[in-house]
């Protein structure tokens, strides 16, 4: 899945963003039902809520940035922690959000080939 890129005259290769999405979202679709991945985003979106409501704060860089105000090293590690969390969860609810409004075209589509 790599897509090759014309810059400053040189080629480059680099890995096709959209097309390693696209599989992800079909491996979703095909291992996992509808509810289960109705329940991904649902647990998802309550740990960004709850982090928010926690921490008082919108973004992970807000919580990162909070981390100047602390001493206690356990405290540090556990925001530096949940804000890689929360930025790695945010990334992943676009990606549930597309196999799930796609999920009946795609069960459709998957069906043809048998």
């Amino acid at each position: 899945m790599l897509r090759v890129v014309e810059q400053d005259g040189q080629r480059r290769y680099c890995i096709d963003q959209l097309m390693a999405t696209y599989r992800e979202i079909a491996t979703l679709q095909r291992e996992h039902d509808r509810e289960a991945l109705t329940s991904s985003l649902v647990s998802i979106r309550s740990s960004i809520a709850d982090w928010k409501d926690e921490f008082g704060v919108d973004t992970p860089g807000e919580l990162r940035a909070s981390i100047a105000d602390l001493d206690a090293i356990d405290e540090i590690d556990r925001r530096r922690d949940i804000a890689s969390e929360w930025e790695h969860l945010a990334d992943r609810q676009p990606v549930l959000r597309a196999a799930l409004n796609e999920y009946d075209w795609a069960s459709e589509r998957d069906a043809l080939s048998v």
